[in-house]
């Protein structure tokens, strides 16, 4: 063998055996993908290994590092991870994300209209700020665990509490009345149905510091509105409105604990969820008498107001209270939206006064959203209480109600400019051009890589471009650039400094 072709067969063995490494190297980064490995059979000398790469694997054989070159271990029963998010949560890939950006927008946009401040809060929170108000089926519900200084702590299953712990916090230099609405994330451990996860967002408006029904009246008005911003009308959607008063006053009667009422509404929240013989059943086993239990279901029934007026007489609250919402209502432009439901309790203990929930008509989805009075919530987590309402609407819901009727927008990805240089040695020009029309407010995506004008033009219509701006040596030593507006095929030459 000449010395040229040992050489170049040495070269080679050298090569092969850094190849090799190499692929040993990066074997922990494949093991932590979890790729799967075929299972075959190793041979004595793998093809594509020198007699010197296998012998440096053979001599490090016995552990310890030795340097570069170390194999990692080999696991055969690597499996493939779930790339699909856990259940009951989602992925925001571009095209839902515009959906949710949009959405949030109008909740915001609606908000600002009603004179509302955006809050926020964690998301972790004290375990004992929802564990506080005992007896509710959250409880069951709530993403839990022990942290690292040993206190329990939970994902928010709503932002109430939160809200009740930031006023308590700020006390008194807060200036009362509050127009607060805040837009999170809110988790629950449930069953999951058509338009239930196990994560949603919430937008949440709340007035605190008015016990006036005003405050339920406005809030109903700013639900009204989102609906209408977003096509949807009375036809399509309405709100089923009552009292906790009106089952206060029926227990009242019968000489029922006010300990049992938070249960009891637990119980009426499932009315339409569980047969009525169900009901009963669990109505008898927390304490109800069979006569108050009849009593009871009888008043639920009632879908009239002038009905439960005849049951409970006018001097009561809870009609009194009723009687002026619905007058409100009327002011407001609102009353065919709205309808009496003695059967509406909301299943949350904290509530006190009226309370309402948002439904479809059509009645193929669950509850769009919901709220009510809540004067008593602050003195269960040590504050003084101060009168309150406000609702929860979830995400999922409304999204796929728009589904149903066709509603939802055409939300494309939309860029002003496109620019590209026509030659590789321009592409710092190129980055010259995005960044001025950048700095006076308009969006650019600029081609990073040299490429074709047909890929290009397709990639300006896939992103809805306005313009395509093209940077050419001729053009770019006059102090110009090409332009050309995609919708006219006008196409023009324009000085650098008059581009805007």
């Amino acid at each position: 063998m000449s010395v040229s072709k040992l050489s170049l067969t040495r070269s080679i063995a050298m090569l092969s055996t850094i190849s090799s490494s190499l692929l040993i190297l990066n074997k922990p980064l494949t093991r932590a993908l979890r790729f799967p490995i075929p299972n075959l059979p190793l041979a004595t000398n793998p093809r594509g290994l020198s007699s010197l790469s296998t012998a440096a694997i053979s001599n490090n054989a016995g552990g310890g590092r030795t340097g570069a070159l170390s194999p990692a271990p080999v696991t055969e029963d690597l499996q493939k991870i779930d790339v699909n998010p856990p259940k009951g949560t989602r992925d925001f890939p571009p095209e839902d994300m515009r959906l949710r950006s949009w959405l949030f927008f109008n909740f915001r946009e609606v908000s600002r209209l009603f004179g509302f401040e955006e809050v926020d809060f964690p998301v972790l929170e004290s375990e004992a700020l929802f564990v506080r108000k005992a007896g509710e089926e959250i409880r069951d519900q709530l993403y839990c665990f022990e942290d690292r200084g040993n206190r329990r702590v939970a994902l928010r299953p709503e932002l109430t509490p939160s809200l009740a712990r930031l006023v308590i916090q700020k006390g008194k230099s807060l200036s009362l009345p509050l127009k607060w609405f805040a837009v999170g994330q809110c988790w629950r451990y449930e069953r999951m149905t058509r338009g239930r996860r196990r994560e949603h967002y919430q937008w949440n408006m709340d007035i605190i510091g008015v016990p006036e029904v005003t405050a339920e009246a406005e809030l109903i008005s700013a639900i009204v509105t989102f609906f209408k911003r977003l096509g949807i009308t009375a036809s399509d959607v309405g709100f089923k409105v009552s009292s906790r008063k009106v089952l206060q006053e029926v227990l009242r009667r019968y000489s029922i604990p006010e300990a049992l009422f938070g249960k009891v509404c637990i119980i009426i929240d499932k009315i339409e969820k569980l047969p009525l013989a169900e009901i009963k059943k669990e109505l008898e086993s927390v304490g109800v008498l069979e006569e108050a239990i009849e009593q009871l279901l009888q008043v639920l029934s009632i879908k009239s107001l002038t009905e439960l007026e005849e049951i409970l007489g006018d001097s009561g609250e809870a009609v009194a209270d009723l009687k002026q919402l619905f007058s409100l209502a009327d002011k407001f432009g609102y009353s065919e939206w709205i309808q009496f439901d003695a059967s509406i309790v909301r299943g949350l203990a904290y509530y006190t006064g009226i309370v309402f929930e948002g439904f479809d008509r059509g009645g193929k989805l669950r509850a769009i959203c919901g709220g009510g009075r809540y004067d008593r919530l602050l003195s269960t987590f040590g504050g003084d209480d101060i009168p309150a309402c406000g609702f929860g609407f979830g995400d999922a819901v409304i999204i796929e109600l728009l589904k149903e009727k066709g509603l939802l927008p055409e939300l494309g990805l939309q860029v002003e400019n496109i620019v590209c240089a026509l030659d590789p040695g321009l592409q710092g020009a190129a980055a010259t051009v995005a960044t001025i029309l950048r700095e006076k407010g308009q969006s650019v995506d600029l081609v990073l890589e040299s490429k074709p004008l047909k890929w290009v033009f397709k990639r300006a219509s896939r992103i809805n471009a306005n313009r395509l701006i093209l940077v050419g040596d001729s053009e770019w030593q006059k102090g110009m650039v090409g332009v050309k507006i995609l919708s006219t095929g006008e196409q023009q030459e324009i000085k650098l400094d008059e581009l805007d």
